[in-house]
């Protein structure tokens, strides 16, 4: 019984630590990629969010292993697929990231720009090898169990809107716009649903679906793999729902899943994507509806965060000493 007690004890610290460094890394990344908000330049962006990050988790008291991340597909900066980090000095634990979910936004000044990051038990997290796109369903908790990523958009309306006691007019969908949802976009408008069409951030797509205060009803489309298994994690915690599979935009990359030994046929579930206990955090940068942008006040710059962990959705606001980095004008 004492053993028991002091694993459980143990465990908890654990997750407290590993909760403290998800939201460090995320804040970090979002104050120091928020002075690049406006400014055009996505690659500077994503570069000064991705450093920022890294800082904060090569202290992290533990061992952490990058299993997925941003920015090969787009030969942006990253914390590269395999990368060991933190001191050694507490528990193991994998990574999801994308230092800055929404680039575009961030550089364009748009809402929807986020620091995403997730945690997760060693050897729970789904890794996608060589593929870079996934095809997602996600649905709220009302909603789980009834959705089939093998359905045609019409019928997966239906289902989900009678899960949720609505009718497929009431029904709000996100699917981000690209050219290669055109086709679904028309098919979920004359079934009657809204869409909503950010031009990108299907993590914050998912969170709108998910979080009881959300604005959404279901997510729909092919994204990313980084957001896509981050995703998993926030719906494992807030219990929803959530299918995925491979979807190569090329043939190359498609040469290269088959030649991992992949199926892209195969279709897997949330507790394919994320086997054990995850954790998900994210940090506004641009500011919308989800969480606000960092700004400063009285010497100190104030962030605010989202945190998914033990089936509980936490909101931190952070408050640090300091000033957001400005950038020199032709030193980007």
């Amino acid at each position: 019984m004492q053993r028991r007690t002091e694993v459980a004890t143990r465990t908890r610290t654990d997750v407290h630590v590993l909760e403290a460094v998800a939201l460090s890394a995320t804040r970090d990344a979002a104050v120091a990629s928020h002075a690049w908000v406006g400014r055009h330049d996505k690659k500077a962006a994503d570069a000064a969010a991705t450093e920022a990050m890294r800082r904060v988790l090569a202290d992290a008291p533990g061992r952490g292993t990058v299993v997925i991340g941003e920015g090969e597909k787009d030969q942006a900066p990253m914390l590269f697929n395999g990368e060991t980090v933190g001191n050694g000095l507490g528990p193991d634990f994998d990574i999801a990231v994308d230092p800055l979910e929404g680039t575009s936004f961030c550089a364009k000044n748009l809402p929807g720009a986020m620091a995403t990051i997730a945690f997760a038990e060693p050897g729970t997290l789904w890794s996608p090898g060589p593929g870079f796109y996934m095809d997602k369903i996600v649905v709220p908790p009302a909603a789980k169990g009834v959705v089939d990523l093998t359905d045609a958009p019409e019928h997966t309306l239906e289902k989900v809107a009678r899960a949720l006691g609505k009718r497929v007019g009431e029904l709000r969908v996100v699917v981000m716009d690209k050219p290669r949802h055109q086709g679904l976009i028309a098919r979920l408008l004359i079934a009657g649903a809204a869409v909503h069409t950010p031009a990108e951030g299907d993590v914050g797509g998912s969170l709108e679906v998910l979080l009881p205060t959300g604005d959404a009803d279901l997510l729909l489309g092919i994204g990313g793999t980084p957001e896509g298994v981050m995703t998993a994690a926030a719906v494992r915690g807030l219990g929803g729902d959530m299918l995925g599979r491979l979807a190569p935009q090329r043939d190359e990359e498609a040469d290269a899943i088959r030649a991992a030994g992949m199926d892209l046929d195969r279709i897997y579930t949330c507790d394919e994507l994320v086997g054990g206990d995850a954790l998900f955090a994210a940090t506004g940068v641009s500011g919308g509806s989800l969480l606000s942008r960092p700004r400063e006040s009285k010497g100190s710059v104030l962030a605010e965060s989202l945190l998914i962990s033990n089936g509980e959705v936490r909101r931190v606001s952070h408050t640090t000493f300091g000033s957001i980095p400005r950038v020199v004008p032709g030193n980007s």
